[in-house]
């Protein structure tokens, strides 16, 4: 099964006098959707923005693998782990908050907007000290510690999605055609997905990603089924 959403169907959120724009994709803070909790899981995928000086004041995570990617500026992270990066556009960090981390998210550049994709996962394993690296495009694909069988790609070329229980696809730019492959290899016509816009996967099989446009860039996960329903 494919369900798609648009990116103007996210739910407004942030605070935007203190300089944050949220779109979420999921119930989450204010505004909740008790229809709408979770994909497998998958619990957010939120698109900020944070204008220069912006950021999120230090608060607590507990027993979530996060995962970022930043498409514009740099993005600033701290925290009591002992763990500090600026992350710049075009590569990402994950954070395993284990039975507890305190950090901060703040724009790095004083001289434009910050924006970036953050997914929030629920562990499969829970407890222990906090965990932290950070990825690019090239390197492989990011597993989160805590979830076996999660598995994130940063894609700009035609892939088949892996077959999972759940599946996620988030278009960055450019555009994806999401669709089947027939046994002479054509792709038959499916969604076109353009940025902000995201499938929710169920059980997918023998689907393709396809690029649709020039400096297509999306990500893509594959997911066991949710430690909890």
């Amino acid at each position: 099964m494919v369900d798609v959403t648009r990116a103007g169907r996210r739910h407004h959120g942030g605070d935007p006098p203190a300089g944050i724009t949220t779109r979420h994709a999921f119930s989450f803070g204010g505004h909740y959707d008790p229809g709408n909790l979770r994909h497998g899981p998958l619990t957010a995928c939120n698109e900020e923005w944070l204008a220069p000086g912006a950021g999120f004041a230090e608060h607590t995570h507990r027993e979530v693998e996060i995962v970022t990617w930043v498409l514009e500026g740099a993005l600033e992270h701290r925290d009591d782990a002992g763990h500090h990066t600026v992350v710049p556009a075009g590569s990402g960090q994950w954070l395993s908050a284990g039975a507890a981390v305190r950090h901060t998210e703040a724009n790095a550049d004083a001289g434009r907007p910050c924006r970036f994709v953050q997914m929030w996962l629920e562990p499969a394993r829970t407890g222990g000290p906090a965990a932290h690296g950070t990825f690019g495009p090239d390197g492989p694909p990011v597993r989160p510690p805590r979830l076996p069988g999660a598995t994130l790609t940063v894609a700009r070329e035609r892939l088949a999605v892996p077959a999972a229980p759940f599946g996620y696809l988030h278009v960055l730019g450019g555009a994806v055609r999401l669709g089947g492959t027939g046994p002479d290899g054509t792709l038959p016509d499916g969604p076109r997905l353009e940025p902000g816009d995201a499938a929710r996967l169920t059980g997918a099989e023998e689907l393709t990603a396809e690029p649709d446009a020039p400096d297509t860039a999306y990500l893509l996960w594959s997911l066991p089924a949710a430690a909890r329903p």
